[in-house]
């Protein structure tokens, strides 16, 4: 190993165990094995491929280590291992280099041997939009052969012809130069004869041509370099899924208008191409074999899926997609295989798989097939309520034996007496049967037996009965014992106990039809609410920006913090049913002397809180702060003006700041000590005003900002809160574009701020 990776926590022995799909660490053992000797890379190039078998890359290295040594026969090996699966220009020509390097010395014999190897290569694939190169070295080679005779040479000729005429209508990046190329060729052979295959070939290479441009869009989107691992959605892994997506889509609507058999051809080789990149995506797979299928080829679908399974041996997906496949053209025992391979030896099965093999058996083989296997599956330890309501109801619906149906359910009792699921859909079956009596049985073992926290469900299902079926006293009943029951678990609290106009909208609702209209549902929703959160000391905090948020902020995060140590909850007893009609409203600490805005979030966190709380916030609060926050406009709804909020930060005159170091104290408001905020009606036309300071409305403010502005600059006994920011660079240039307004000729205009949008006009 180099002295680089070994500095490293991911060396050749621990790389990829610890994140089996690390790119990183994959890439670094590729790196590590190309600088190793055969004998010692070889293990390394193994792993890799085990993991990343579609890689070309890594197997064109990994053939290029064996050929860099003439190992011939592992070469050979390694290439019947990977060519099919790794459809990639790169591989494929090192192989043609290899024949060619392997066959130069036979003669014709070779030459031969090469040919076909061209003609192989071709055949997967001459449809790449990369392939161009290869077909002008497939017809280079071909020009080479030596011909004895004017009949070899006509032959070498015609040979030569037919690829150039594959190749000419074929959309590859090297099309226009092929075109080219052929003219050359059929011009130097007879200028004649080829007026008319150039005539005959021009609207074929027009429209492959065209294609090929439209093509190029989509595969430009593809990243050729991407290594296929499992999906983690990413948004680099879904832009190539819809990437490669697009491209299938536009092969699959045959833009070149070529027949049937050759759009095919380019179709299969493009899903193939994907699949070097999107192995792990079980969709992919399955919509290259359903492709298959509607095309008539079912033993292409059938290899496809044999294939995906081998990629994705856990997706069982896949395997029940495989089953339906067999099952639908009638190889009963091929797909009886597959659920078999799915119920594997008995210790890890699923109830699913259980159930879905019940279902095959009953389709197959008959009832009695299922009611065997059903009573051996019962026995499994992985057998749960799911399996016995699946085959009760199929005996119900199925064999219309509702005796059998209903004695399922009964033994299945016994077992998952606790599962809420098992006894409301026991209790839908007896309503199918229309079997009050035992349905009100049914609820009452049930209630009797569950937990509190437990029933909610079934009290639900319970009242929905009795609210359907029963009387007007059977009703009133349940729907008490229902509250009596909750009250005690907490779901309702202790008003659920009274009875409120919900419960009356709840008795005489039928599917979407109600007593009440959409306003009233409303209202009635957030009375519930409220009803329920009266005895949690919610009144002030259920109220907007209202006094003590900070507290009980902080409150509800510590109780929420003992749920998990891992997830931060909202603190839900917080949330109130948004009201756009509402009003924030106007509350005055005593402590304080500023004014400011509770709608701002940030002063309504500062002064949400009680009067201590608030003091010491404000203590460590730097003035500058202080008079900014006071400065801020006041906003009704979510979000204030951006602009408006800029343009009054600008016109606002701000004490400069201190950085705290060594030399004079900062020096006081022009109002005693520093100022506090306090709470001012919500409504927007009333501006929060600085204490000690002259803060006017913005018109008044405009009319005489130039006049300020001039006497800043003279005055030199203005306080520190007139002066402008030191060094403010931005501040200067708009004083001195204020200025240039000021001494422009009459009826020119100014700006009294470049990102407030307020015009003002000045006459000379």
């Amino acid at each position: 190993m180099s002295s680089t990776t070994a500095d490293k926590p991911m060396d050749s022995d621990n790389v990829i165990v610890d994140d089996k799909y690390n790119i990183e660490a994959a890439e670094i053992l590729a790196n590590e094995a190309q600088h190793l000797p055969i004998t010692e890379a070889a293990p390394l190039y193994e792993q890799l491929l085990t993991l990343f078998p579609t890689a070309a890359k890594y197997w064109k290295q990994y053939v290029e280590a064996h050929m860099a040594v003439n190992n011939d026969d592992a070469t050979k090996q390694l290439f019947s291992r990977c060519l099919l699966n790794c459809l990639q220009i790169p591989l494929w020509r090192c192989y043609i280099r290899f024949i060619r390097k392997v066959n130069e010395k036979k003669g014709i014999e070779g030459q031969e041997e090469t040919r076909k190897a061209f003609d192989f290569m071709l055949s997967y694939l001459g449809a790449d939009i990369a392939s161009g190169p290869v077909w002008m070295e497939y017809i280079t080679f071909l020009k080479t052969l030596p011909a004895q005779n004017t009949q070899e040479e006509s032959q070498r000729m015609t040979a030569v012809r037919k690829v150039y005429q594959k190749a000419i209508v074929t959309p590859t990046h090297h099309i226009e130069q092929l075109w080219k190329d052929y003219e050359n060729f059929e011009n130097s052979v007879s200028r004649q004869l080829a007026k008319g295959l150039l005539s005959e070939y021009q609207p074929k290479y027009n429209s492959a041509r065209a294609v090929y441009r439209e093509r190029k869009k989509y595969v430009d989107e593809i990243d050729w370099n991407m290594l296929a691992v499992p999906p983690s959605g990413s948004y680099k892994e879904e832009l190539q899924w819809m990437a490669w997506k697009r491209l299938l889509a536009f092969e699959k609507g045959n833009p070149q208008r070529i027949d049937s058999a050759s759009s095919n051809k380019r179709i299969i080789f493009t899903y193939e191409q994907c699949l070097m990149y999107l192995y792990h995506y079980p969709d992919i797979w399955y919509d290259y074999a359903t492709w298959h299928a509607k095309a008539g080829s079912i033993d292409a679908a059938v290899k496809v899926f044999q294939r995906a399974l081998k990629a994705l041996p856990d997706s069982e997906m896949l395997r029940y997609a495989y089953a339906e496949l067999e099952e639908s053209r009638g190889a009963i025992q091929s797909a009886k295989k597959i659920y078999e391979s799915l119920l594997g030896d008995g210790v890890n099965t699923t109830a699913l798989a259980h159930i879905q093999f019940i279902r095959f058996l009953r389709r197959t083989e008959g009832v009695e097939a299922a009611r065997k296997y059903f009573l051996d599956a019962r026995k499994s330890p992985n057998c749960t309520y799911h399996v016995y309501v699946a085959y009760a109801m199929m005996a119900f619906c199925l064999d219309k034996d509702p005796k059998v149906a209903h004695n399922v359910f009964e033994a299945g009792l016994k077992r998952f007496m606790h599962e809420p699921v098992y006894i409301l859909e026991y209790a839908d079956f007896l309503t199918r049967l229309n079997d009050d009596r035992n349905i009100r049985a049914l609820f009452e073992r049930a209630l009797s037996s569950l937990p509190p926290e437990e029933s909610v469900e079934v009290w639900k299902r319970f009242t929905h009965f009795e609210q359907t079926y029963g009387d007007l006293a059977s009703m009133l009943k349940v729907e008490q014992r229902r509250k009596e029951a909750l009250s005690r678990t907490g779901e309702e609290g202790p008003s659920a106990l009274e009875g409120s106009l919900q419960d009356v909208v709840s008795r005489y609702t039928f599917m979407d039809l109600w007593p009440c209209s959409s306003n009233d549902l409303d209202h009635l929703a957030r009375q519930e609410w409220l009803a329920k959160n009266i005895n949690k000391k919610m009144e002030k905090s259920a109220l907007p920006n209202g006094p003590g948020s900070v507290d009980k902020v902080s409150t509800g995060l510590m109780s929420n913090s003992n749920v998990s140590a891992k997830v931060v909850y909202p603190d839900i007893s917080k949330m109130v049913i948004y009201d756009p009609r509402q009003k924030s409203g106007m509350e005055i600490l005593p402590s304080t002397t500023a004014s400011s805005n509770l709608s701002n979030p940030i002063v309504s966190i500062v002064g949400g809180g009680t009067t201590n709380a608030f003091d010491e916030i404000l203590k460590a609060t730097p003035p500058a702060l202080v008079a900014f926050l006071a400065s801020l406009p006041a906003v009704e709804g979510p979000a204030p003006d951006v602009d408006i909020v800029l343009s009054i930060c600008l016109q606002s005159d701000i004490p400069a700041g201190y950085t705290g170091k060594s030399g004079p104290s900062p020096p006081q408001l022009s109002g005693g000590p520093a100022p506090s905020l306090s709470d001012v009606s919500g409504s927007s036309k009333a501006h929060p005003i600085l204490s000690g300071s002259s803060f006017k409305p913005t018109r008044d403010r405009q009319s005489g900002k130039r006049k300020d502005l001039d006497r800043q600059e003279d005055d030199e006994t203005v306080t520190v809160q007139s002066q402008p920011l030191p060094r403010d660079v931005f501040r200067m240039r708009q004083i001195q574009k204020a200025r240039a307004g000021t001494t422009s000729q009459t009826g020119s205009a100014s700006y009294g701020s470049a990102l407030s949008g307020d015009l003002s006009g000045s006459t000379g």
